[in-house]
């Protein structure tokens, strides 16, 4: 198995693959690479692979994508079904932005007035009970971000997907909210983390309910751009919706695969928006080559550093919370839970631009444009997730 600067690949008994595509100057912790190759033993595994942004999660890694025959993993899927990042073009000119006006007003918490139901079944979902929370952020690494172009790397790309360099764009990254986290719970009281045989009922009302999930989170994202959107004076249109957390069916070689992406962006699926901390440029990005190497997969963000735990500790003792509710950027944050402030500051993950380099060097991905932030919404107060 020939290897590259950004690769590295062991194999793992009996036929799985590990791969992780990352160069010797990224970090990623053993921790990590112990649960990928953990997972590349269940049964009907053929391949793991760790992307530059790989990192310890629950049981699983995060930054991560599986490829499985005969059985598929709720576990490796998750809680946040469906979450995601889509990118919105915004009708209104970098240099009207408001940034210190927007942050003292934008407010995306509780339910929203408008008719959940009706909204959901215009995004082709449908009802689930989870309808209150459509159109919230959420917690942990979720966010609403008003950014400006900084520098167009492809302007022929760039303009095929029409946007414009002296215009706003909105990222949005959230997921199903409490659906998705019920979903899994159904699973894990009956199977634990164990997976389930292809092609029985319970792995097809599994996957009803996950693909029901996914639709319901990219509605709420559009919901919560909708919100934002208003919120600020401005109307979008939506360029681009990703899903980071799934498992879809594959077929190749006249074999039935299931692809399980946990914190993993689709190769397969055009341009995408590759965000670093709330204090560092995003990627927009386009995908070359084949994609089988990385099993379609690429990084969906930074990826963390230091725990959540570990960033409060460490980060506490040298800033304050005012100064994290600003950027290098000059950009603004709101987040009015203090302890999110400090597990989600900027040295808590790591450097963006060394995990695009490293899709760049394995023949992933073509920079298309970078993006600064503006705003960054939060939360104003501590989530209920």
């Amino acid at each position: 198995m020939s290897t590259s600067p950004s690769e590295t690949s062991t194999a793992v008994a009996p036929a799985a693959t590990v791969r992780i595509i990352a160069s010797p100057q990224s970090w990623v912790e053993g921790e990590a690479v112990r649960q990928l190759e953990a997972v590349a033993r269940l049964p009907g595994m053929r391949l793991a692979v760790g992307l530059p942004d790989l990192h310890p999660g629950k049981g699983a890694p995060v930054g991560a994508a599986f490829e499985s025959e005969g059985f598929l993993y709720p576990y490796l899927v998750g809680s946040d079904i469906g979450c995601g990042m889509g990118l919105w073009d915004v009708d209104l000119p970098v240099r009207k932005a408001k940034a210190e006006r927007w942050a003292a007003k934008l407010d995306l918490e509780g339910a929203w007035e408008g008719d959940a139901e009706a909204f959901l079944s215009e995004q082709g979902g449908k009802a689930t009970g989870f309808e209150a929370a459509l159109g919230t952020v959420g917690g942990g690494n979720h966010f609403a971000e008003v950014q400006r172009v900084e520098t167009v790397h492809d302007a022929r790309v760039f303009e095929a997907l029409g946007l414009r360099a002296e215009r706003l764009l909105l990222l949005v990254h959230s997921g199903s909210r409490g659906l998705g986290e019920a979903i899994l719970r159904t699973h894990v009281d009956r199977h634990a983390a164990g997976g389930l045989t292809a092609g029985t009922a319970e792995a097809r009302a599994y996957l009803e309910r996950h693909d029901g999930a996914v639709t319901w989170a990219r509605a709420n994202r559009a919901l919560v751009a909708h919100r934002t959107l208003e919120g600020i004076g401005a109307t979008g249109r939506r360029v681009l919706d990703v899903c980071h957390n799934s498992v879809t069916v594959r077929h190749s070689d006249g074999r039935v695969g299931w692809l399980h992406r946990k914190g993993a962006a689709p190769w397969d699926e055009g341009p995408v928006v590759i965000p670093g901390s709330r204090g560092a440029l995003s990627y927009l990005v386009l995908p070359v080559g084949t994609g089988e190497h990385s099993a379609h997969s690429l990084a969906h963000g930074a990826g963390r550093k230091w725990t959540r735990t570990a960033a409060r500790e460490r980060l506490k003792e040298r800033f304050s919370a005012e100064s994290l509710t600003r950027t290098v950027f000059k950009s603004h944050v709101v987040c009015e839970d203090r302890d999110l402030l400090f597990e989600e500051a900027p040295p808590a993950y790591k450097a963006i631009d060394r995990v695009v380099t490293d899709l760049v060097e394995a023949g992933l991905v073509r920079v298309v444009a970078t993006l600064a932030p503006v705003l960054t919404y939060k939360t104003r107060g501590r989530s209920a997730e």
